[in-house]
């Protein structure tokens, strides 16, 4: 991205957060607070990424840092890929059959019996609009004005079975 888009970024970033932070303060109850917290907390993630990739364009342009070039298409690039959730991430482990939730620690999801053996891994769903109240339209708003992925799910538990 050009410098001109940066800015441009930024300041719809900073625009966002303050939607999120005023519509904070009509939340009734604790979870839905807790989702805009969520969600300024990654909007300050991308703010100070974006302006780590801002530094590194001044020091390529003033020619500071040999390295800086490498650097900022490293950080462009990890950008691209960026994203917030807002309420569970889920990592498994297919090779292990192991998985863990919101970075926790890693559980088993192997169980045996005179049955056979039972693979019990959680899956992750999308939480409705419903369950996202006002928050829903704002994500949609971020994601299409800013193109930054932001996951809304939720863990569930269900049961496959193998022999």
């Amino acid at each position: 991205m050009t410098t001109d888009q940066n800015l441009m970024l930024h300041t719809k970033l900073s625009g966002f957060r303050l939607v999120v932070l005023a519509n904070r303060f009509g939340c009734d109850t604790t979870f839905s607070r807790a989702l805009h917290d969520r969600l300024i907390e990654g909007l300050d993630a991308a703010h100070a990424r974006l302006r780590t990739i801002m530094a590194l364009e001044r020091s390529v342009l003033a020619g500071d840092d040999d390295y800086a070039a490498y650097r900022l298409a490293g950080e462009n690039e990890m950008f691209e890929r960026f994203t917030i959730n807002l309420q569970d991430e889920l990592e498994i482990d297919f090779d292990t059959h192991e998985y863990r939730i919101n970075g926790g620690g890693w559980t088993n999801a192997l169980s045996a019996d005179c049955d056979g053996v039972d693979i019990d891994y959680p899956r992750l769903v999308a939480m409705c609009e419903t369950e996202l109240g006002s928050l829903a339209a704002i994500v949609r708003d971020i994601r299409q004005e800013t193109g930054i992925v932001i996951h809304a799910a939720r863990v569930v538990y269900t049961t496959y079975e193998s022999s």
